[in-house]
Order: C-alpha cells, then structure tokens, then sequence
C-alpha cells in the first residue's frame, strides 16, 4: 500500500498509477446479497440455469456491484496521511464495457488523474480500473472524486 502525505505530495503524484489491488472472488451469494440490496433482482444476475442460456454463459454481476467494490479495493492500494477528514465527492465518468462474469475474480488499478484546489484542502480525481481475471477489456473504468481537507 503507498501512503500519501499531504497535498505537495499528492501532486508530486499526478499521472502515476497508484497501485492495484489484490484479486477477490465474484461469489453468486454476493451479487444476490447485492440484489436484495439494490432491488436489481433482474435473472442475469440471479438465475444461474436461465442464464446459461446467454452469450455470458452464467450470471453475471452487477455493473453497480462491481463499482461498489471501490472502497474494499481503495483500502489495499493507498492511504492520505496528514488530512483532517476525506469525503466521496462522486464520480464523473462511469462505463461497463464487458461483463464480470460471477465466479471470476476481480481487481482494481488506481491512477492519480489531478488534485485541485478547493476551499480547505483538494479534490482529487482518480482513475479506477476494475479488472476481471483472464478479459482482454476491463469490466468497469470511472472517475472517482475525492475531497480531503486540511482542517477540522
């Protein structure tokens, strides 16, 4: 895991991949758990036998669910030391160009995009990619915002 320390060197840092996480198994339990949650209960991700009946061979997980993995994936690949408090501020850009197939593993990459000012500390804009094991496309890419800030 790399730790950050303080706005100085998180620009220090801007267009560096920050690191990748480790891979974690996409469980059929899970997506349904995500399911229940969301109320996305749609077949594709909660019928295993119809879903052997499309291209994807078997469920598969949410777009939402994978995204969802952010702050797991977020813990293992860096830290900001030397601020107050740190908020998710949102996201700009979200896309799913391929499917995360449930039973396959999945990982994320973080890059440091930008750090701007704003009032009390920075925002920062993070690239995320989300890797499925053994796809030659990403499952998910996003821009992620966070906001720390300096005081209390």
């Amino acid at each position: 895991m790399r730790t950050i320390n303080g706005i100085d060197e998180m620009r220090a840092q801007v267009g560096e991949e920050l690191g990748v996480s480790d891979w974690h198994p996409v469980t059929q339990e899970d997506v349904d758990d995500f399911a229940a949650v969301s109320g996305d209960d749609q077949w594709i991700h909660t019928d295993p036998q119809r879903a052997t009946q499309t291209p994807f061979g078997g469920t598969i997980a949410h777009g939402y669910y994978t995204l969802s993995l952010h702050p797991r994936f977020a813990k293992q690949i860096v830290a900001f030391e030397g601020f107050a408090f740190a908020v998710n501020y949102g996201l700009n850009k979200v896309r799913f160009p391929a499917p995360l197939p449930v039973g396959n593993r999945v990982r994320m990459r973080a890059t440091l995009v930008d750090v701007e000012d704003v009032l009390g500390g920075a925002q920062i804009t993070m690239k995320l990619t989300f890797e499925s094991e053994g796809a030659l496309k990403p499952v998910c890419v996003a821009e992620q915002l966070t906001r720390v800030y300096t005081g209390t």
